[in-house]
């Protein structure tokens, strides 16, 4: 099998369910690879939602503190419309799809970060196996994954994206992991880097020059570069033609 993970942020949603550039980029991924697993976040959505309930979104190191209500919103907002969107928008244009969360079969169980995040976790694969994702690629299903999990009591957890794509890739040994947003790739020492090293990108950590919902996502491509993949990728355009963007390499 031939995997291709794509991670669209919350930021890119719109553009990816109202104009081509969704059902262009995963039909181009399909003609590269055998199978694409689409991952999706919920930021912006979420924060608006939760703006409309009165509860005021904060973040540290680029995760959203969660406390009960704002992981209802969360779970709502990401697991339900979101995923729910992708999944009409994706069978518009003929793409058998099938809208699933860290839950389902009780994929993952997730860690708590730290008490300051409240419900934020960390996932961690609870299969022997990925048997049953593996057959719907089998099947020519594409499984769009919000990254809602659960914890070891069975209570609802926030888990980034970012690191749920890690998590999903690790698990079913991806050969590339595209994360999507609405930026060009890493910016570093001030401009656009087109590939950039682990030690480079641990540097740029450290001096703050990464900083907020970057963090993940440079944390789950270390992750990610720890475990054998090496095509990842961070950007906003991809298409037959080109690939701009920053690749993260060793």
């Amino acid at each position: 099998m031939n995997l291709a993970i794509v991670k669209i942020s919350g930021k890119y949603l719109e553009e990816f369910t109202s104009t081509m550039a969704g059902v262009n980029l995963i039909k181009n991924l399909q003609q590269k690879y055998s199978s694409v697993i689409l991952i999706h976040g919920g930021g912006k959505l979420i924060t608006e939602w939760a703006e409309k309930m009165g509860i005021k979104s904060d973040f540290f190191e680029g995760q959203r503190i969660t406390c009960k209500e704002t992981m209802e919103i969360t779970a709502a907002v990401q697991g339900g419309l979101i995923n729910s969107k992708l999944t009409a928008y994706l069978h518009k244009y003929r793409i058998k799809a099938i809208g699933l969360n860290g839950i389902d079969m009780d994929s993952f169980v997730a860690e708590y970060v730290n008490d300051k995040l409240g419900f934020v976790g960390n996932p961690i694969s609870n299969l022997d196996d990925a048997k049953w994702i593996k057959d719907l690629l089998k099947d020519d299903v594409l499984p769009v994954f919000s990254s809602i999990c659960r914890d070891k009591d069975g209570n609802l957890m926030n888990v980034n994206a970012d690191l749920f794509a890690g998590a999903i890739a690790k698990l079913l040994k991806a050969d590339s992991v595209f994360f999507v947003s609405d930026i060009e790739g890493v910016i570093l020492n001030g401009k656009y880097q087109n590939s950039l090293s682990a030690n480079e990108l641990k540097n740029g950590i450290s001096t703050g020059e990464i900083n907020n919902g970057m963090i993940p996502k440079i944390n789950s491509c270390l992750n990610l570069l720890s475990n054998g993949v090496s095509n990842i990728w961070i950007g906003n355009e991809i298409n037959n033609n080109h690939v701009k963007g920053t690749w993260i390499v060793n």
